[in-house]
C-alpha cells in the first residue's frame, strides 16, 4: 500500500458528502469548487423518536451498503472514515484510482462485518488540483457524473470530501481496461467480431452522451473498462464539454426511403448556421483552466423548401448537439482530431473521428496516424492519408466504417450531422440487435476477481505481488 493510502486510512476525517438523486444536474459557475449536497430520501426514513435512520433495501447490493452507511451516520451521510481503501488501481492527471470497500461501525464502536462490495475510489489532492489549476475539471467530471444513468456508463454513487481530499466513489470493474487486454491478445489485436461487439457499445454509450449534451473527447482503450459480466464502461470524464439544457439540440426524426441511406437522408435536416453575433456567448459549461474561450449557440434553421416523403422507409430519432463549439486543444495526441490539432473549433464530431481511431487500434495493435513523435502525430492526422496494412485481413464493410468515421473534414465525417444513427446503420454493424446489445455475448468475461496480496512481496518482477491493471 503506498503512502497516500496509508495517509487516507491514517487521517481523521472530518468530511463531507454530496449524494447522488437522480436526475440531477449542476450548473454552478466555472470558477467555484463547492459542491452542495442532496439527500437520497427516496430510500431512507428517520425515526423522530430515536434519531435513528432506516433504509429501504433496493435490491442493488452496491445501493444498499451506501444506505446502509447513511442511515448508521449521525448525519445521515458518508465520510471519508467510513471508506476503506484495499488498494491502488491506477492513476489518472487529476487523482489515483482505489479498490474502496464500505465499513460498518456498531454501537460498541467495534467494524461491523464488511459489505461485500467493491467500489472504485478516486481520490483526488485539494492542494495539488488547486495549483495545478485543476479543480474545474474535477467539478466538471462530477457533475456529469451525476448526469449519466446507462448501463455502459458509470454509477456515481457517493462524493465524499476532507480538507485536503475529496474522492468519488463509483462502479469498479474488475476487467481492467481494454488497453490492457489487447495486449494479452494474439497478436495483441481483436479479432473482428469482438471490434464490432466493443464498438456497438461505445457507439450506444456515446449517443446517450451527446443526448445529454455533452462530448466525451477522451475516447481510448485505457478508459474503456470491463465489467465483471464482460460489457464495457465507458469512464474519465475529466476531459469533457457539457453544454447547457438551453442550447441542447431538439430531437429531430428522419425518415429513409427505399433508396436512401441514413446519411443521404441528412441532406434533409435543417442546416445549422452560426449567428456571428452569438458565436461569443458562453452558455457551454467548460472548466476555465482547460483551454480558451469556449461558445455554444443556438442555430437558425434553414428550412428546405421540399420536404421528401417519409413514406415507404423506417423512421429514427437523431439527437446530435452540433451547436456545441470549443477551441480548447484537449485529449491524447494519437487520437486528436483534425479540426482539434488545427484549432478550428471542434464539436461533437470529435467522438466519431476517436471511435475511428479506437477501432483501428483494437484491429491492428496500433493506431493509424502514429509518428516518431507528437508532432509528427499531428501532422500525420492533418496531412496522412488513411492507409490499410494488408495483414490482418479484415472485411470491406469494417475499412468502408473506418474510412468514413476518419473524414479530416469533420462537416463530412459519418456521424457529424445524423449522429449515432448514421453509424448503427452501417453495413459492418448488420445484425447487431441495438435494443438487447446488454443479452449479447461478450468475447471476453474477466475470471471472479481476487485481491492480490502485495504484503509478502518485496520482488518487483513478480506478477503476482502486483496490483490489477485500471486505468
Amino acid at each position: 500500500m503506498d503512502d497516500l493510502t496509508d495517509g487516507l486510512q491514517s487521517m481523521s476525517f472530518n468530511s463531507s458528502l454530496s449524494e447522488i438523486n437522480r436526475p440531477s444536474t449542476s450548473s454552478g459557475s466555472e470558477t467555484t469548487t463547492t459542491w452542495t449536497a442532496s439527500s437520497l430520501s427516496c430510500s431512507t426514513s428517520t425515526n423522530h423518536h430515536n434519531n435513528k435512520r432506516y433504509y429501504t433495501q433496493t435490491g442493488d447490493p452496491y445501493w444498499d451498503g451506501i444506505n446502509r452507511i447513511r442511515s448508521e451516520s449521525v448525519n445521515g451521510k458518508i465520510s471519508l472514515s467510513d471508506l476503506k481503501f484495499v488498494q491502488r488501481l491506477g492513476s489518472g492527471d487529476i487523482g489515483n484510482v482505489y479498490l474502496v470497500e464500505l465499513k460498518g461501525i456498531g454501537d460498541d464502536g467495534k467494524e461491523k462485518e464488511k459489505c461485500c462490495c467493491y467500489y472504485a475510489g478516486k481520490v483526488m489532492d485539494k492542494k495539488e488540483l488547486e495549483s495545478r489549476n485543476k479543480q474545474g475539471r474535477a467539478k466538471m467530471e462530477m457533475e456529469i457524473l451525476e448526469m449519466l444513468d446507462h448501463p455502459f456508463l458509470p454509477t456515481l454513487y457517493s462524493y465524499c470530501e476532507s480538507s485536503r481530499w475529496s474522492c468519488l466513489v463509483t462502479e469498479f470493474c474488475p476487467g481492467g481496461d481494454l488497453h490492457v487486454l489487447r495486449q494479452r491478445q494474439p497478436f495483441k489485436r481483436f479479432d473482428e467480431s469482438a471490434v464490432r461487439f466493443y464498438a456497438s457499445e461505445i457507439t450506444v454509450a456515446m449517443e446517450y452522451v451527446h443526448m445529454m449534451g455533452i462530448v466525451y473527447r477522451d475516447l481510448k482503450p485505457e478508459n474503456v473498462l470491463v465489467r465483471a459480466d464482460g460489457h464495457i464502461m465507458l469512464t474519465d470524464f475529466d476531459l469533457s464539454l457539457k453544454c447547457d439544457n438551453s442550447t441542447s439540440t431538439p430531437a429531430q426524426i428522419v425518415s429513409v426511403t427505399a433508396n436512401q441511406t441514413p446519411s443521404s437522408a441528412a441532406a434533409n435536416l435543417p442546416h445549422h448556421d452560426p449567428p456571428a453575433n452569438k458565436f461569443t456567448s458562453s452558455s457551454c459549461i467548460l472548466p476555465h483552466c482547460i483551454g480558451p474561450a469556449v461558445s455554444c449557440f443556438r442555430p437558425k434553421l434553414r428550412r428546405k423548401k421540399k420536404q421528401t416523403s417519409r413514406r415507404g422507409g423506417p423512421e429514427f430519432v437523431v439527437s446530435e448537439p452540433v451547436d456545441v463549439r470549443s477551441m480548447s486543444f484537449v485529449g491524447t495526441h494519437e487520437y486528436l482530431a483534425p479540426e482539434i490539432v488545427s484549432g478550428e473549433g471542434h464539436g461533437s464530431a470529435v467522438d466519431w473521428w476517436t471511435l475511428g481511431i479506437f477501432m483501428y487500434e483494437l484491429l491492428y495493435g496500433y493506431t493509424p496516424f502514429k509518428g516518431s513523435d507528437n508532432e509528427y502525430t499531428m501532422a500525420n492526422i492533418v496531412a496522412r492519408a488513411l492507409e490499410f496494412p494488408k495483414e490482418p485481413s479484415v472485411s470491406a464493410p469494417v475499412k468502408d466504417l473506418i474510412t468514413q468515421l476518419l473524414v479530416k473534414d469533420p462537416t463530412r465525417r459519418l456521424g457529424s450531422t445524423m449522429g449515432a444513427s448514421a453509424i448503427k446503420h452501417h453495413p459492418f454493424f448488420q445484425g447487431v440487435n441495438w435494443a438487447l446489445l446488454r443479452c449479447a455475448k461478450p468475447p471476453h468475461v474477466p475470471p471472479p476477481f481476487v485481491i492480490r496480496e502485495t504484503e509478502d512481496s518485496d520482488d518487483d518482477d513478480s506478477c503476482s505481488g502486483t496490483p490489477m491493471d485500471y486505468y
